[in-house]
C-alpha cells in the first residue's frame, strides 16, 4: 500500500514537471494559416509577447494570396494597398520551405509596402520563424491586398492579437 502511494506520488510529480515544461507556458507556438478565396483560416490568431512563433502559410485557393500584418490600411489610387505600420518592422524573420532554410526576400514582391509573403496557388507552404517582441503587444490586422486591393475588399482580413 505504501509502495503504491509512493509510485502514485512520483507519477503525479513527473506529470506536473512535464506540464510546466510544455509549450503554451511561453514555449514555441506553431500556427498554420490557410489562405483561400477570400479569407484566412483561422481568421483570428493570438500569440504572446516574447514567444517564438512558427507560422506556416498555406495557399489553398485558386488565386495568388499574400499575408501582411499591420495597422492603419493605406491606399494607392483609392484602393487598399497595405498597412502604414508594419508588424514585422524590426523583427528578424527566418523562413523555411520543405524544412529547408530559404531567403525571406524570395517570398516578397518588389512593390510591397512592408513585410509580406506571397504564395501562388498550390505552391509549397512556407514557415516563418520569429520571436514576438514585447513592444508589439496589442491588436493588429492581417490582410491580403492582391489584385489591386480587391482581396481585402472582398473580406480577406483577420486579427493578429499579441498578448502582453
Amino acid at each position: 500500500m505504501i509502495l503504491a502511494r509512493q509510485i502514485l506520488l512520483m507519477i503525479l510529480g513527473i506529470g506536473l514537471f512535464l506540464s510546466a515544461c510544455a509549450p503554451g507556458g511561453g514555449g514555441p507556438r506553431s500556427i498554420t494559416l490557410s489562405m483561400e478565396e477570400y479569407r484566412f483560416d483561422p481568421a483570428q490568431v493570438q500569440v504572446k509577447a516574447g514567444q517564438e512563433v512558427r507560422l506556416t502559410l498555406v495557399n489553398k485557393g485558386k488565386e495568388p494570396h499574400e499575408l501582411m500584418i499591420g495597422r492603419n490600411v493605406v491606399t494607392h489610387e483609392g484602393r487598399p494597398a497595405g498597412f502604414a505600420q508594419d508588424f514585422f518592422e524590426g523583427i528578424p524573420v527566418k523562413a523555411e520551405r520543405g524544412g529547408k532554410p530559404i531567403d525571406v526576400k524570395e517570398l516578397m514582391e518588389e512593390e510591397a509596402h512592408g513585410f509580406m509573403v506571397a504564395l501562388e496557388p498550390g505552391e509549397e507552404p512556407v514557415t516563418l520563424i520569429f520571436t514576438v517582441p514585447r513592444d508589439k503587444a496589442g491588436e493588429w490586422e492581417m490582410g491580403c491586398f492582391e489584385n489591386e486591393g480587391t482581396h481585402w475588399q472582398l473580406g480577406m482580413q483577420g486579427k493578429w492579437i499579441v498578448q502582453p
